[in-house]
């Protein structure tokens, strides 16, 4: 099996090349599985060594290419699947699942409801724009009724993918999941900081398959609508008590500097740069000069203006602090750094 899968293919040579000429940005996936080949780390796990990784870690998403010939070196190597990052390929896709076993079972709010079809099609008939919960549950049934035929691609597990072109204004959308502040039972999106496992792959041996082979369709406004983010109120700067020192002024010159350098993150980099924000004042709360505390609440603010989400911050701001404290700046070596 092992022999096998360090075959290339040229079959996903083929499909990631007519991907990638569609603007869809692709990068490699473990053979024969969802999850991104390349980096081979995590974010926390990250040493700088992986040569990308040299100014800060680079995931898949800023790995992500659309260049042909950066596509046949991948795909000429191994038989990797493809995955499509949505954001910079201006992509939102609906992901429709199916239950996985027989207790997999909707919440009352969807009782009744078989599959992430059904509640998609609930979705579209309160906007008025009915959807025949029988379409696309089968290889000849795009959804026809009610919205724009769009891309359609049926999952490995059974489920299908609907391809939408992401509004050209307003808020960059990003992934929701279910139930779980998402659209509903076995509703994902996918956009910025999301993937799709792209037509062409197998999972697990199962494959990725065209149903509708068309350009995505733009995104109905009134899904637009329920993935936009939830406004906050304007939050007030938070102040951090720092000594009037030269160290108090270092410190406070470092913090206006990763701000700036977290509010002028463009799209599709900006969780990146509230990462290396977070590993830069983690070294100095991890040398004494700040606390952890004092790095989230510089950090959240400017995260949340720019679009991020709490969970999301919260997450990123913690991994920064954990590979921030591996080199810790103490207040005794400041002043040489300056």
């Amino acid at each position: 099996m092992e022999g096998r899968h360090l075959v290339p293919n040229p079959d996903l040579l083929a499909a990631a090349l007519a991907h990638a000429a569609r603007g869809w940005h692709v990068f490699p996936l473990r053979p024969d599985d969802k999850r991104p080949a390349f980096p081979d780390h995590t974010a926390d796990d990250c040493t700088g060594r992986d040569p990308r990784c040299r100014t800060g870690h680079t995931g898949w998403e800023q790995r992500a290419t659309t260049n042909p010939d950066r596509i046949r070196r991948a795909w000429s190597h191994r038989p990797y699947g493809i995955g499509i990052a949505c954001g910079p390929s201006g992509l939102v896709v609906v992901d429709l699942d199916v239950p996985k076993h027989p207790d997999d079972t909707p919440p009352s709010e969807w009782a009744g409801a078989c599959n992430g079809w059904d509640v998609f099609a609930t979705l579209a008939a309160r906007h008025g724009t009915p959807v025949d919960p029988f379409d696309g549950l089968g290889p000849d049934m795009p959804p026809r009724t009610g919205i724009d035929a769009t891309y359609t691609v049926t999952t490995a597990s059974g489920g299908t993918h609907l391809y939408y072109r992401h509004p050209p204004a307003g808020p960059a959308l990003r992934n929701t999941t279910g139930d779980r502040g998402g659209l509903g039972w076995k509703v994902d999106t996918r956009a910025h900081g999301g993937y799709v496992v792209a037509a062409g792959s197998t999972a697990a041996g199962h494959p990725y398959t065209v149903t509708l082979d068309c350009e995505p369709a733009p995104l109905p406004a009134w899904l637009a609508g329920l993935l936009a983010p939830v406004p906050r109120p304007a939050r007030r700067p938070v102040a951090v008590s720092l000594p009037v020192d030269r160290h108090g002024r270092y410190v406070a010159a470092a913090i206006r500097r990763q701000v700036a350098h977290l509010t002028a993150a463009t799209d599709g980099q900006r969780n990146h740069a509230l990462f290396t924000s977070a590993v830069a004042l983690g070294q100095l709360a991890a040398g004494g000069a700040l606390t952890e505390d004092d790095v989230t609440a510089v950090l959240e603010p400017p995260a949340l203006s720019i679009g991020l989400r709490h969970g999301e911050i919260a997450r990123t701001i913690a991994s920064g602090l954990r590979v921030g404290a591996r080199n810790p700046r103490t207040l005794t070596n400041l002043g040489r750094a300056a």
